[in-house]
């Protein structure tokens, strides 16, 4: 175990304090770029204890450049990684959209109530799981509620996380931060936990914080969108042709009072039948193969039309009118595909003529399937309409094939526009994958970073996954926040930083009643938990906690449990715990974000454990 240091100050010491300060500056002011300010951090260290080493008892530098850059190799590193690869991969396969479905299905179709659930039921599990693969499971599904609810995704990312890490709060197993802790009991000779032993003050805790995480935050939250937001929310409408075929869901749907309910979010423009062309308001005859209907949706809606069946919204493939043979649009049915938006050149040899005279999808392997134009409606087929310049065509195909439309003269690729569709195919071999993680990690048959390593390989190796859109999953962000945060934390404790700011905390709180120095040490030690690692303020306060309340003459488990809830209660800083940097690019968050957001958590957590603590103990 790591012994306390004394409380002496010296240089080094206070050369990490203003460095950390600096850094904290510069991430929430944002006035350098994170990944400058994570490089410059790392950086200053080597440099300052190279010139002044920290010596240890055996007379070597317990902070040269290998204990200063092993945050770059470190495990919890790998592991974050991997598991944004696994994540990729159910995403990609649209393996958790049935949960999507099934919570906004017992919400009975309100947005807010599935929110609500889905943030319950996150909190729920992380008390018997790791809350990383919790949240890796849940932020696609609250990304398809978000769009649901028509709201930003930024505004329920942050709450994704917070709930993951109040509900690890309950169970001796709801976050490796809490075996730690117990570990540590039993070293020092004290009785370890047992796997209930602060679930009652830990539900009253958790509970009180998921009322402000779940009613509260979502509105102090900044509307932040990504490009690909910002283009799903545009609202254009763009115009495509579905083909009823035999077997597929749309087969014997029939219209109501003229109009198909079920297909919400699209308007049928047209439906021809056996030749015959049919406007609004439709007779009551079921739909049948062979039937086309011309609709008018935004891009997100047809792209969420296409996850059901890739083939239904391609237009006739083949020239002269006939139906091409499944071999024909294998292209465009099988294998990873995407959609993007070409804009036709007022040059363009597309100009006056139709799709398929152009014949678009023989020279570009890319199918249209939706065209916008905004001067006028059209209800004739896709394939039917002449085209002009200036029309916007939603087009499908392989991503290779869709790139090299920037060197073409008849269309300009809307860059940022392009957007990879979900393999279903794939979805079963994905979830069984992540599913053999979660089971080897859980219960214990390997450790989570060599499980978790091991299925981002399997989702590469098995194809749910390309190698390029693995290492697109990697954020360099994430990377270089967590190697210098580890750094900061290692120069803390080589220094006795960390130490001297505890016991100076703990020495003004002495004479004080149990209850309010157990109020003291918490606040502490949560703050201390968003500048250090969560496993680090553990390593460093459980001995303090067992020696204070050995100094006061209580049990040790108030003060154990107070580093338990205190360490998890990393809310006001991405790099506090891991599943908050995983949040921090699908909701486009800013390092001041979790401050203004997960102070006040952080706060109400202490206020909360203040008043249930002492009663519960004892004290």
């Amino acid at each position: 175990m790591p012994q306390v240091l004394g409380d002496a100050f010296t240089l080094q010491m206070g050369a990490v304090f203003a460095l950390t300060l600096c850094a904290l500056i510069l991430y929430a002011t944002e006035r350098l770029t994170l990944e400058l300010t994570s490089i410059g951090v790392v950086c200053a260290l080597l440099v300052l204890f190279q010139l002044n080493p920290v010596i240890g008892a055996d007379g070597r530098n317990l902070l040269d450049a290998s204990a200063l850059l092993a945050g770059f190799a470190n495990p919890a590193l790998v592991t974050v990684l991997a598991l944004l690869i696994l994540g990729e991969g159910l995403n990609r396969t649209g393996a958790l959209d049935q949960v999507a479905v099934v919570v906004h299905t017992l919400s009975k179709g309100r947005p807010a109530v599935a929110i609500i659930l889905s943030l319950v039921t996150v909190a729920a599990i992380s008390a018997l799981l790791n809350n990383i693969p919790v949240v890796v499971i849940f932020i696609p599904i609250m990304q398809a509620l978000a769009t649901r609810a028509q709201a930003p995704a930024s505004r329920y990312m942050m709450p994704l996380s917070f709930a993951a890490i109040l509900g690890g709060m309950t169970t001796l197993i709801g976050s490796s931060t809490n075996l730690l802790v117990s570990s540590a009991l039993i070293e020092m000779g004290e009785e370890g936990f047992s796997f209930f032993s602060f679930t009652i003050p830990g539900l009253f805790v958790a509970g009180v914080g998921l009322i402000y995480v779940i009613f509260v935050l979502p509105r102090i939250l900044p509307e932040r969108q990504t490009i690909g937001t910002d283009i799903r929310k545009e609202g254009r409408q763009f115009k495509a042709q579905i083909t009823v075929r035999a077997g597929s869901h749309l087969e014997g749907m029939a219209p109501t009072g003229g109009f198909f309910p079920n297909l919400k979010h699209i308007t049928v423009l047209s439906l021809e039948r056996n030749g015959v062309v049919e406007t609004p308001p439709y007779d009551d005859g079921a739909l049948a193969p062979g039937d086309v209907m011309v609709i008018a949706a935004t891009r997100e809606w047809i792209t969420e039309f296409l996850k059901g069946d890739l083939s239904l919204i391609l237009p006739d493939m083949s020239e002269g009118g006939s139906s091409a043979e499944p071999a024909e649009t294998e292209r465009w049915t099988s294998g990873a595909q995407s959609i993007a938006e070409v804009m036709i050149r007022p040059t363009s040899r597309l100009v006056g003529g139709t799709i398929e005279q152009a014949g678009f999808r023989f020279k570009h392997n890319c199918a249209v399937i939706g065209v916008e134009r905004r001067s006028r409606m059209m209800r004739q087929r896709i394939t039917d309409i002449d085209l002009e310049e200036g029309d916007i065509l939603l087009i499908q195909g392989r991503r290779p094939d869709i790139d090299a439309l920037r060197h073409s003269r008849d269309v300009v690729l809307m860059e940022w526009s392009a957007e990879d569709l979900p393999q279903p195919h794939h979805a079963r071999r994905a979830t069984l994958i992540f599913l053999g993680v979660v089971g080897a990690a859980g219960t214990g048959i390997l450790p989570t970073e060599i499980a978790a390593l091991t299925g981002a390989a399997a989702m590469v190796l098995s194809g749910a996954l390309t190698t390029d859109d693995a290492i697109g999953a990697l954020d360099h962000k994430i990377i270089l926040l967590i190697a210098a945060a580890l750094a900061l934390g290692a120069s803390m404790q080589a220094t006795g930083g960390a130490a001297f700011i505890a016991h100076g905390v703990i020495g003004s709180l002495g004479n004080a009643a149990p209850g309010i120095v157990l109020s003291g040490f918490f606040l502490m030690t949560a703050l201390l938990a968003n500048v250090l690692s969560t496993k680090a303020t553990a390593v460093l306060f459980t001995p303090i906690a067992v020696a204070l309340a050995r100094d006061l003459g209580v049990p040790a488990e108030a003060f154990a449990v107070a580093v338990v809830f205190a360490a998890n209660c990393s809310f006001a800083s991405p790099v506090g715990y891991q599943t908050n940097l995983l949040v921090m690019a699908p909701g486009g968050y800013r390092f001041a974000d979790f401050i203004k957001a997960g102070m006040p958590l952080l706060l109400i957590c202490w206020l909360a454990f203040s008043f249930v603590a002492p009663w519960y103990y004892g004290l």
